[in-house]
């Protein structure tokens, strides 16, 4: 069987590749050339595999964003712009955000790329159940070896997530009180999922106090109980993303988190990350 704490090693320092397109001015650069506002290309960009999506499509696929900011960009994008445009302009930011970050240069690109596309082409025999990975699966591969790796991760990163959607669907755990569990543990600055999720103060009130009741919060953190939970859900979101990685050895699982290291941390030390970076 597939070593579950390899395959998660392998994504966790891999994922900066792809993360860093959520941060980069290249992103915002070239959907603002476009006549789109970085929150609206946000929307628009990582929903147009799906081709012209609708509000409610995002709001179901990307799972914890208040609908109303969603609502705010979707379907008032495709006015101005074509997912087709949207997809592009994606992979030209994801390509000069990672060349001016010096991630084409780390060694082993090739190797790394060749272990990551096995991966993310075996989690395209799987895509039942999984509706944001899919629409990003019909995207058709770059041939640049950057890009490919880019595309591996996002594709690989989609198979997680939408797992991770189930997990937290099976637990009862809805959008603003995944949310707040997240934010309670300390991984993630409060305050940016506040304002990057943008659901308002009494509703983030509200499903703190829902979340007392269930025993999972005590004031602003976890219980044992809301601990418990929260490792179940990422328990169960390492086992729902098996299915790609078992395409590699153990030893080339092991091989791939070992290369994955230095381009995560190229990523991180270039300020990729970083908003505006």
């Amino acid at each position: 069987m597939t070593d579950v704490q390899l395959a998660r090693q392998s994504w966790r320092r891999l994922e900066p590749v792809h993360g860093m397109i959520y941060f980069v001015p290249e992103a915002a650069e070239r959907y603002a050339a476009l006549g789109l506002d970085a929150q609206a290309g946000y929307f628009a960009s990582r929903s147009a595999a799906f081709g012209a999506a609708s509000p409610d499509l995002v709001i179901a696929t990307f799972y914890n964003f208040h609908p109303g900011l969603v609502r705010k960009a979707l379907p008032a994008a495709w006015d101005v712009v074509t997912p087709a445009q949207m997809i592009e302009a994606r992979y030209e930011a994801a390509d000069a955000a990672l060349r001016r970050g010096g991630v084409h240069e780390v060694p082993g690109l090739a190797e790394t790329t060749a272990l990551a596309r096995r991966a993310a082409e075996r989690a395209c025999e799987h895509p039942q159940g999984r509706a944001l990975f899919a629409a990003h699966a019909t995207l058709p591969w770059p041939s640049d070896p950057l890009l490919e790796l880019w595309h591996a991760q996002t594709l690989l990163r989609e198979f997680r997530g939408d797992g991770h959607v189930a997990a937290l669907l099976a637990e009862g755990i809805g959008p603003l009180e995944a949310l707040v569990l997240h934010g309670a543990t300390g991984t993630m600055p409060t305050v940016f999922l506040k304002v990057s999720r943008a659901w308002p103060a009494e509703e983030w009130l509200a499903a703190e106090e829902s979340l007392r009741e269930r025993g999972l919060l005590a004031g602003d953190e976890l219980t044992r109980e809301g601990r418990a939970l929260r490792q179940r859900v990422e328990d169960r979101t390492d086992e729902l993303a098996l299915p790609a990685y078992a395409a590699l050895s153990d030893d080339e699982l092991a091989r791939l988190a070992e290369l994955a290291r230095a381009f995560g941390r190229r990523v991180v030390d270039a300020g990729l990350l970083s908003i505006g970076g």
